[in-house]
């Protein structure tokens, strides 16, 4: 009887640090989930999370979740096959620091070291969890909008956002409006918007393959501004007609509407190109239903279905890093301790997926 092999992941590109320890059976390929500890870094409503702060979250609460993860897994480092740490994409600081942490880890215990990208790990995590055999992926989160198949040892990008991610434009609006960021401002979001129903005027921006996000944001912002006008000229006594009044869940609607919309259609269009009937949405903003419903609508219209996950695993995590890690560890894909850096930009085709045919 064969010995599963454990890796332990370590996930901190953006303010979520999460660790966790994965088994793969070497005989029958099963994974089996030992431990996902996961801890935000929340910034107060109305700001952004900057790379320092969100540095130094990472650092102060490593060790508590690594310690974590290893109790709730049940076994000792002596265990574990390998070390696996996300390489970029991400933000500087950051990166570095559960890079460095991981580095430690390495040392310490002398193990192999597996740097892996980011993106790999969410498209890896979705397939495994959910069974999609060769989808097209739609590839959602807060610093990346990428439409994905995979050919030839590569996960190629037929379309991508041209300035800001989706996710990015979902909590910069928040800011606008000054939701909060706890627990998450797209989450936040989709529920104002559950409870709206005007569609307002956005622009709907596709070129091509790719999505631009920043003009509708701007647009997004100028609507925003349009209904503070509003709310004062009703606290001057000024009446508003009802039919011209904004609220809040009319604009996080009309948002939600314009920008998945166009998601919809890029990945539409690369299931036609590449001839598959499964879509996989894998990322942070790949928990919102309106999305999975609408892009759940247009596979079923091609007579295709949409694969997702949960929270547990679109959202940033370190058992999707530990999982893709020890993808590569067992085909003999390690990192010199020279090489093991982080880079910001570390794209998705970049990767050589050498443990698929």
């Amino acid at each position: 009887m064969s010995k599963p092999l454990y890796a332990l992941g370590c996930e901190g590109s953006a303010n979520k640090l999460g660790i966790g320890i994965i088994a793969h059976d070497p005989v029958t390929g099963a994974s089996t989930i030992l431990s996902n500890i996961r801890h935000t870094f929340v910034s107060p409503p109305g700001t952004g999370f900057l790379p320092k702060d969100t540095a130094k979250h990472h650092r102060s609460y490593f060790t508590r979740i690594a310690v974590q993860a290893l109790r709730d897994a049940g076994i000792t480092p002596s265990q574990l096959a390998c070390i696996c740490y996300t390489k970029g994409p991400g933000m500087g600081a950051p990166l570095q620091s559960v890079a460095v942490a991981a580095r430690t880890l390495s040392l310490l215990w002398d193990k192999p070291l597996v740097g892996v990208n980011h993106c790999v790990g969410h498209i890896e995590m979705g397939r495994e969890i959910t069974g999609a055999d060769n989808p097209v992926v739609l590839y959602v989160s807060g610093g990346n909008t990428q439409v994905i198949a995979y050919a030839e040892q590569r996960y190629r990008i037929f379309g991508e956002t041209l300035d800001i991610a989706v996710g990015n434009c979902l909590d910069r609006f928040a800011r606008t409006l000054e939701i909060s960021n706890d627990p998450a401002p797209g989450y936040n979001i989709e529920q104002l918007a559950k409870n709206g129903s005007r569609l307002l005027d956005l622009p709907y921006t596709v070129k091509g393959m790719d999505c631009s996000f920043s003009g509708i944001l701007g647009a997004a912002d100028l609507l925003a501004v349009a209904m503070r006008a509003q709310h004062t000229q009703i606290a001057n006594g000024v009446e508003v007609p009802e039919q011209d009044l904004i609220t809040p869940e009319d604009l996080c609607f009309t948002l939600q509407e314009t920008i998945f919309a166009m998601l919809v259609e890029i990945t539409e269009r690369a299931m036609a190109h590449v001839g598959t009937s499964q879509v996989l949405i894998v990322g942070g903003v790949g928990c919102n239903e309106r999305l999975q419903a609408m892009m759940g609508a247009m596979a079923a219209e091609r007579g295709g279905s949409v694969y997702a996950t949960d929270e547990r695993f679109c959202i940033d995590n370190g058992i999707m890093i530990a999982h893709a890690g020890l993808l590569a560890y067992e085909t003999g894909c390690t990192t010199p301790l020279e090489d093991s850096t982080c880079t910001q930009r570390f794209r998705t085709d970049e990767v050589w997926v050498k443990w698929r045919d």
